[in-house]
């Protein structure tokens, strides 16, 4: 008989974060109290002005197939945010809007990748960057990030990752799942050993708006030309705006891999939502005031989880300094049980969590890191302090 399902299919392990997501969703519908620190969105609207002009493209008959690589007054709105926030120069060619910065993601590794290619994967990592990899045909190589320097890499552990075989590194920076950011100097001395061995970068920005302690996130795209012409920047609406339905993010590259991109979206999706990208266009025109408003938000539930998190005794977080999460370190209890069922990785202490406390939060091993948790605290502060105070009785009541 012969094979039915592709076997590049079998390398795909499923998402523990939509999984986890979509179990807490479902005891919350039976009725019970559940408290969730699992997918990364943003709990508020997407803001009024942005609605509006999706209503006004749809009231002017905007509905209609536009350029696969989208809107050209929007790629050009693009050019001008990257100018203005990051110092970069593109032409609108040079930019591709796809269905969300996930799929820029894979269009650009689909682009560049092939067997026998190995990726530096900075460890823990977002959970879609080593199931692209794979399903590309590429090797996926993880680089350990300690959590003494705040899960950060540096140059000289980069350099001694690299192989013959090594084409590209993923660099996310401000990180999901950690909240990374790294400034001026370490992103520079990154650059200086890529361009040596001349090696693409795909950077993931899309929390790039999202940073806390006076800490500022550096594009490597901005650190030389050489540099530039290695770098796919990818970013999106879905963090910064509150627009993770929208499904709208986008890509900077250097000409011939935005063309290959463009060719093969074409093929693939077509365009994005056309809809979707004329409220991008608003929401790129959005005040910094509005965006800082948000992230004064954030600021305040953070500083307000690492709190409550001080007085869990057990446990511990490093501090991040931007996107919306915080790695609770939780090795510490494990070998510990809850009602005779023993605690032995991430995942069971998310699942026996869940059962236990009614709190969802998403297993460090798919982030490639088994000793932690993940919590969002994209959340209101009332659920915050509610799931972190059953938490607490949770790890206290361990045996």
């Amino acid at each position: 008989m012969k094979r039915r399902i592709a076997s590049r299919m079998s390398t795909l392990a499923p998402s523990l974060t939509l999984a986890i997501s979509a179990k807490a969703k479902a005891m919350k519908a039976a009725g019970e109290s559940v408290v969730s620190f699992g997918v990364g969105e943003p709990d508020f609207n997407t803001p009024a002005h942005i609605i509006e002009a999706a209503k006004t493209a749809l009231d002017k008959g905007h509905t209609k197939y536009t350029p696969s690589s989208g809107l050209l007054p929007l790629r050009k709105a693009i050019c001008e945010k990257f100018e203005k926030d990051n110092g970069l120069s593109y032409e609108p060619s040079q930019i591709i809007v796809s269905n969300g910065a996930k799929h820029s993601i894979f269009n650009a590794c689909y682009a560049l990748l092939e067997e026998g290619d190995e990726v530096i994967i900075p460890a823990p990592y977002w959970l879609t960057y080593p199931e692209v990899v794979k399903v590309c045909g590429a090797t996926p190589v993880y680089l350990e990030c300690k959590k003494e320097n705040k899960f950060k890499f540096t140059a000289e552990e980069l350099k001694a990752a690299i192989t013959p075989n090594t084409k590209m590194l993923i660099f996310n920076s401000p990180s999901n799942p950690t909240g990374a950011v790294y400034g001026e100097e370490e992103v520079r001395a990154i650059a200086k050993v890529c361009e040596d061995a001349e090696i693409f970068v795909l950077a993931d920005e899309i929390y790039e708006k999202l940073c806390y302690n006076g800490v500022k996130p550096f594009s490597i795209a901005k650190c030389s030309e050489k540099m530039k012409e290695l770098t796919i920047t990818v970013n999106g609406v879905s963090k910064t705006y509150a627009m993770t339905g929208w499904r709208v993010g986008y890509l900077a590259a250097p000409k011939d891999v935005a063309k290959a991109i463009d060719s093969f979206q074409s093929h693939a999706t077509s365009n994005a939502s056309s809809i979707s990208q004329y409220a991008t266009i608003e929401a790129l025109a959005s005040t910094e005031t509005e965006i800082q408003d948000m992230v004064n938000v954030f600021d305040a539930r953070r500083k307000k989880l690492l709190a409550l998190i001080s007085e869990i005794d057990g446990v511990a977080a490093v501090e991040p300094d931007g996107a919306f999460y915080v790695m609770l370190v939780v090795g510490g209890v494990y070998g510990k049980s809850y009602q005779g069922k023993k605690i032995q990785g991430s995942v069971d202490f998310a699942d026996i969590l869940l059962e236990a406390e009614k709190v969802a939060t998403v297993p460090g091993v798919s982030f490639g890191a088994d000793d932690c948790v993940r919590l969002s605290y994209a959340l209101s502060e009332a659920d915050m302090e509610e799931g972190l105070k059953r938490i607490k009785r949770f790890v206290e009541s361990l045996e």
